[in-house]
């Protein structure tokens, strides 16, 4: 069971209010509203609602063919992320600096002990991989209906 309440009750669920957000860990509905408002603000659209709503047809279509789904990281800002902790330029990050950018970006499910681990050296290809199968399922878990 989800544990909490609503703010200002002591922590303590009223029978609705535990319904309530059972429904919506159920759902994630949260998770989806977070990923929606992260995204609305770091595009800043002219046309909010429009934005909303495109990002959820391009959700619905992504959960039907389980691929391209919205994500506020492409291609360019993991290059980035990369390249500002491989200030040498030698190739590769260490272990440490892999798990915190990756935990940066907001991914929790990653391997822990990718290839190049064991002498210290993620090489970007790795740092990508993982960093874009962690942001696939962290926008993709959304059941559809």
């Amino acid at each position: 069971p989800v544990s909490g309440g609503l703010p200002g009750n002591g922590g303590m669920a009223s029978p609705q209010e535990q319904e309530a957000l059972e429904y919506l860990a159920e759902h994630q509905i949260l998770e989806l509203i977070d990923s929606l408002t992260s995204m609305l603000l770091y595009h800043r659209p002219a046309k909010p609602l429009e934005f909303l709503i495109g990002q959820l047809e391009q959700l619905k279509v992504a959960k039907t063919i389980q691929k391209n789904y919205p994500c506020l990281f492409d291609e360019s800002n993991l290059d980035a992320v990369f390249g500002i902790l491989d200030t040498t330029k030698k190739g590769h990050i260490t272990l440490v600096q892999y798990t915190e950018a990756l935990k940066t970006l907001g991914v929790k499910d990653f391997a822990k002990e990718p290839s190049g681990a064991d002498d210290n050296k993620i090489r970007l290809a790795i740092f990508k991989a993982e960093a874009k199968a962690g942001l696939m399922k962290m926008y993709s878990p959304y059941k559809p209906g």
